[in-house]
């Protein structure tokens, strides 16, 4: 917030609520069980950097927290014994996964397709209409009410593992209990199942998971006990993203989980930059094979990692780097077919 309250005014505010990563359900629970605290949350961040007005991108296909924001934002700008408020649109997302990333949603809200932006210049300096944007999800400022009133201390003390905070889970799958879980941070997959799921679902093993939705990649059982967090699924070729478990057993496969994941891809692609384009669809083709070609799906995924404009086009290959990592035999021996 700092950074961006350095910028030249008017400064704008961005905040993503389309919650567009399979898996993800993390925002809709938040609107849904209390809505006030992500209000306070947002007209604090406004007040701590100057903003004169904020754009809120909600995914369309929530029509019931559309019509709840309307209603609550109508009756914020009547409340008696306010300050003066900034001014807060309410702007409808299409659904479209590329418009996650910050600059394709910014595109988005000022009515142009969601195509993510060349940086720099970024979005702090030069954002919505051209202006300096500081852009968050809604989940940032859910928790913002929290750190006022209990302290940074308070709050940084729930993490296990040296890690700070919670988190929120969006778990779903082979478990007994899914839903929003909100843990500490420097939890492990192992963990989150036991103590927040009620255990395995029954008649099922763990065998696998996503931790970070679509784009997180797929680890194996064996590697339950990480700590879920940013800087430690990396070195397993993984990352927790919005934190979307989806948990796998023995009756599940992670090739059919990752075939499904690149056709989604295929299907989200915006299409503006080649490597992306036409490597989601080689990827596809590629992983239909029984027997995949391991060396020309190494080539593809750095080709895509380097080349490709934003995150859909370099965090796809996760999905088949990840198999060939971790489930080997599932692709060199036919038993993915």
């Amino acid at each position: 917030m700092a950074r961006g309250a350095r910028q030249p005014g008017p400064r704008l505010l961005a905040v993503n609520i389309d919650e567009g990563e399979p898996g993800t359900f993390k925002d809709r629970h938040f609107l849904e069980t209390d809505p006030h605290r992500f209000i306070e949350g947002l007209l604090i961040a406004c007040w701590a950097v100057g903003i004169e007005a904020a754009y809120l991108y909600l995914r369309d296909e929530y029509h019931g927290c559309r019509a709840m924001l309307q209603a609550e934002l109508a009756l914020l700008k009547v409340a008696p014994g306010l300050p003066p408020l900034p001014r807060i649109e309410l702007r409808r997302g299409a659904g479209a996964y590329i418009c996650g990333e910050e600059s394709a949603m910014i595109e988005s809200i000022e009515g142009k397709r969601g195509l993510p932006r060349l940086r720099p210049p970024y979005v702090a300096e030069v954002g919505l209409f051209g202006r300096p944007t500081l852009v968050h999800n809604l989940e940032t400022l859910h928790w913002v009410r929290d750190i006022v009133e209990g302290g940074a201390a308070a709050y940084a003390a729930r993490g296990r593992r040296g890690r700070s905070g919670l988190r929120s889970f969006s778990v779903s799958g082979r478990v007994k209990q899914p839903g929003l879980k909100r843990a500490p941070a420097g939890i492990t997959l192992r963990e989150l199942v036991d103590e927040f799921c009620g255990g395995m679902a029954e008649g099922h093993a763990l065998y696998g998971y996503l931790p970070g939705g679509a784009s997180g990649g797929i680890l194996p059982a064996s590697l339950a006990d990480v700590p879920l967090d940013f800087d430690t699924l990396q070195p397993h070729g993984a990352f927790i993203g919005s934190a979307a478990v989806i948990v796998l057993s023995q009756h599940d496969r992670a090739v059919d989980a990752a075939r499904n994941v690149m056709r989604f891809f295929v299907h989200e692609s915006c299409g503006q930059c080649t490597p992306c384009r036409v490597g989601t669809a080689k990827a596809a083709a590629l992983m239909a094979a029984p027997r995949w070609d391991a060396p020309l799906l190494g080539e593809l995924s750095q080709v895509m990692r380097d080349a490709s404009i934003c995150g859909l086009g370099q965090a796809a290959p996760n999905a088949f780097d990840s198999v060939l990592r971790h489930f080997p035999h599932e692709v060199s021996s036919g038993e993915g077919a």
